[in-house]
This record gives structure tokens, C-alpha cells and sequence, in this order.
């Protein structure tokens, strides 16, 4: 069987980058790694497909209407790729993706953006469960510092958690140097 990929680019918003309401660490060095990938992506016509969330009216991010819900500049979707609106981390939930995807024959997702700990994870692993040969793009995702407990969790330990907890069973986990 012959894999045939798509580029599955979640959540590059400006309210995760400085200045927006949430910035995530290491957000610019993550989308340019996701530029790349786009860039390679286009380069080989492979399935590009942009997602992008967005909250309610009064979520601390992401609010409708607003630039920060916008995908920022450096992935800007060209006029024939797919945009999917999600309102939950997991990009399959009540979304189109599945059938998109399906119906181009795809096999194979590589998936980048943010952030590492939610909608990176969600999608990772509905995409897995759903059948699909999933590869996470570790340095073109970012992620958040979180507290839980009153245990305070770095960006890049959160980063490295969710990257080892997705390495092997539920995705091949790489960096844009070695992404086809």
C-alpha cells in the first residue's frame, strides 16, 4: 500500500504568540518549523489541512472574530487548502476532518502546532484510533508551563512529557529535519 500523506497544521494562531492573549513558549521557532513543513508539503502536493479553534465569546483566548482566533502569517492557508473550524481540542470532533481525509486517501498524517498538551495530544490520538500512521513534528509544536497541585510544570517539561507519552504507541515522533 502506497502512504499518502496530508499535513495536518493545528491551532498556529496569533493569541499563542507574543503579544496574544496566551503565548505559548517557543511559539515562533515552532511555527517556523511548521512554515517549513508547510513549504515541503506544498513543494510535494501533498494534503495541507489548517485548524483552527475557537471559544466562546468570553474564553480566555481564541474568541471569535477576534485576530488572536486568526492563523497567523506564517501558515497562512492558500485558497485551495482546507480550513477546519474545531471548537474542542480533539480537530476530528465535530469537524469534517474524517471525511476529508478519507476521501483524499489518506493514509499517513503529519501533524504540527500547538499546543503540545491539548489539541496535539487530542488529535494525535483520535487520528490514531481512526487508523491513520501518525507522526508528531515535536520542534514545530509548543506548548504552555502548567500548575497542578501546587506543582509548577515548565513549557519544555510538558513538552517533553506528552512527546514521550505519543512516541511509539500513538505516533512516530520526530523533528522537521527529518520530516519527508
Amino acid at each position: 500500500m502506497i502512504l499518502k500523506t496530508a499535513l495536518v497544521l493545528v491551532d498556529i494562531q496569533n493569541d499563542y504568540f507574543d503579544g496574544g492573549l496566551w503565548p505559548l513558549h517557543n511559539m515562533d521557532a515552532a511555527a517556523a518549523n511548521a512554515a517549513r513543513l508547510l513549504a515541503k508539503a506544498r513543494a510535494h502536493n501533498q494534503m495541507v489541512v489548517h485548524v483552527r479553534h475557537e471559544g466562546g465569546e468570553t474564553a480566555p483566548f481564541f474568541r471569535p472574530n477576534t485576530v488572536g482566533a486568526q492563523i497567523h502569517g506564517t501558515v497562512a492557508p492558500l485558497p485551495d487548502e482546507v480550513v477546519f473550524l474545531k471548537h474542542r481540542p480533539n480537530s476530528f470532533h465535530e469537524t469534517d476532518l474524517l471525511e476529508q481525509l478519507q476521501n483524499a486517501q489518506i493514509t499517513d498524517l503529519h501533524i504540527a502546532g500547538a499546543m503540545a498538551q491539548m489539541c496535539i495530544d487530542a488529535t494525535a490520538r483520535a487520528a490514531k484510533d481512526f487508523g491513520f500512521d501518525v507522526t508528531v513534528v515535536a520542534d514545530a509544536c509548543a506548548a504552555k508551563a502548567v500548575e497542578w497541585n501546587v506543582t509548577k510544570v515548565a513549557a519544555p517539561a510538558v513538552m517533553a512529557s506528552f512527546m514521550a507519552a505519543l512516541s511509539g504507541t500513538y505516533a512516530r515522533v520526530i523533528n522537521t529535519d527529518e520530516a519527508g
